[in-house]
């Protein structure tokens, strides 16, 4: 192959074991993604492949190794976020506050949106994260409120959503509250446990310094000095919706978050979400985050899923 395509990019050592990955999962991602051959020959890597594709591996393992040479972790789900941002022409230079929590080390932003949310989060005492299924959208939002509550900024962590599958009354349910609600947030206990551990969640659960509610039940309460999450939002009507807004006390903080295109309500018009956001953006310290199905950064086949999706309703609006 000619030196016309060919090019090296010297690296930190972190860099290149990074781009590379475990067993080369990584180089063989970006060689997919991005229609390169790659190779790590030692203190960089070698591109091969026309003018354009190298340019975006350029891109890509230039925000792959950065991210590395911080000391944040590289997973594949970073570098399928990073091959996305390069053929888009973006550096994918993801620049936002870095979270420590526990056992995980630190929590940080894979994608431009994610780096806004954060930045969101950080800025703005109410913010809504709209937007399709695996985009990080409640992860983000646990993490960013464990890092509050560790850090000693909230007095607690408040977690609640609709139990639309039982209509909000979850009496005929076997066992006390906490058993009746769990299944219902399941993902955000995952994600808890993921970044606290649980003896330490255990622990707060027992002090009552992370509750958990249906949002049924947080009607007539005011929330201070609280970081709320209020997840699966869409399936809020406007009337609860209302009402959830409503409970922010001195010192509280909330973030809002669901998919709008998944309302599991009779009436998809009833839904809350799209329109709280609708009135209340342009607020003064409300921030509406919005993530597109290129922000997914689980499995790329949940991405093609999602514009499938969304290109079958755009059909069905047409006709």
């Amino acid at each position: 192959m000619s030196r016309a395509t060919e090019e090296f990019v010297a690296l930190s050592e972190s860099g290149v074991r990074a781009v590379a990955g475990p067993h080369s999962r990584h180089a063989a991602l970006l060689e997919d993604g991005l229609h390169v051959h790659l190779e790590t020959p030692g203190g960089g890597v070698r591109l091969r492949g026309d003018l354009k594709s190298r340019a975006a591996a350029r891109r890509a393992v230039a925000a792959i190794a950065a991210r590395a040479d911080s000391g944040l972790e590289v997973d594949e789900s970073d570098v399928r976020a990073a091959v996305v941002a390069a053929r888009a022409g973006e550096s994918h230079a993801v620049t936002a506050p870095v979270l420590p929590i526990g056992r995980r080390g630190a929590v940080a932003a894979k994608t431009p949106a994610q780096a806004r949310y954060l930045e969101d989060l950080a800025a703005c005492e109410l913010v809504f994260g709209v937007g399709p299924a695996g985009t990080g959208k409640t992860f983000l939002a646990v993490a960013y409120g464990a890092a509050l509550l560790m850090r000693g900024e909230v007095d607690r962590l408040v977690i609640t959503r609709p139990a639309v599958e039982a209509g909000e009354r979850l009496g005929f349910l076997p066992g006390d509250l906490k058993e009746k609600v769990d299944p219902y947030l399941a993902p955000i206990w995952e994600a808890l446990n993921d970044l606290m551990g649980a003896e330490a969640l255990g622990l707060r659960r027992e002090r009552g310094v992370i509750e958990v509610a249906p949002l049924a039940f947080m009607r007539g309460r005011t929330l201070g000095h609280a970081f709320v999450i209020v997840d699966e939002a869409q399936n809020a009507t406007r009337l609860q919706m209302k009402m959830v807004l409503t409970r922010l006390g001195e010192g509280a903080r909330m973030v809002v978050t669901g998919d709008p295109s998944q309302v599991d309500l009779p009436n998809v018009r009833d839904s809350g979400l799209a329109h709280a956001v609708s009135i209340l953006e342009g607020v003064k310290s409300v921030a509406i985050a919005r993530f597109e199905a290129s922000d997914v950064v689980r499995h790329p086949l949940v991405e093609r899923i999602v514009k499938a999706y969304d290109a079958d309703a755009v059909a069905q609006g047409a006709r």
